[in-house]
């Protein structure tokens, strides 16, 4: 078998979830790590504690809970070419974005408050867009690898406005004006969030969505 054929089996005993915790942004990425060293395997936390590390479940068999069990709707996958969920954030201190000079192609970092009771875990990832005069960030999620290997910057509280993306798996219709749990792809602790729908447009078959007013747990 070939290397190519190799990752592609390695790909099917992955979760697809994409969520980082194994140190590496995507599946595909430690597919390729597990390649080399097969023990590796054990660093992806979702196949021990299915007791599938032998194997993922199958694509049609999602469980629609989160990692503390806890029931979401829908899935949001990232729109095709960013590197991560696309996020909408407010800086709690505004002038830092100017102060840092914070430009798109950034690698930043700071941590969630305001939703909910905040989340634990620092973000971090690449600015796509930046207003300096309000200190709003249009940034990309994807986890620890950017900063620990190279300059960074950190914006430190922030609060996160809103999310976009693709709907492609979803266990309810999905409605502007509502809101609903979802599970962002690549959430390093698999935990739902809760955004109201703001906006939907469907194309060429795809349904990309705008969530606000977020809250988690």
């Amino acid at each position: 078998m070939d290397g190519g054929n190799r990752i592609e089996e390695i790909l099917r005993q992955l979760p697809g979830k994409d969520c980082g915790l194994c140190g590496w942004k995507t599946c595909a990425e430690f597919a390729e790590v597990v390649l080399k060293n097969p023990a590796e395997k054990e660093r992806c936390v979702h196949l021990i504690r299915c007791g599938k590390s032998e194997g993922a479940p199958e694509e049609n068999s999602i469980l629609w809970k989160d990692s503390l069990g806890r029931e979401y709707d829908f899935i949001l996958d990232t729109f095709p070419g960013d590197p991560g969920p696309r996020e909408t954030i407010l800086p709690y201190n505004p002038v830092r974005v100017k102060d840092l000079d914070i430009k798109p192609k950034d690698i930043i970092i700071g941590r969630p408050m305001g939703m909910s009771c905040g989340c634990p875990v620092t973000h971090c990832g690449v600015v796509m867009d930046v207003d300096q005069v309000n200190g709003v960030i249009s940034w990309c999620v994807t986890g620890p690898l950017g900063p620990r290997s190279g300059e960074h910057k950190d914006i430190g509280y922030y609060v996160a406005e809103a999310y976009e993306g693709i709907v492609k798996s979803s266990n309810k219709e999905l409605k502007i004006g509502m809101r609903y749990w979802f599970m962002p792809r690549r959430c390093m602790l698999q935990w739902r969030h809760s955004g109201l729908l703001n906006f939907v447009n469907k194309r060429n078959g795809v349904m990309e969505v705008r969530i606000e007013g977020l809250m988690i747990g």
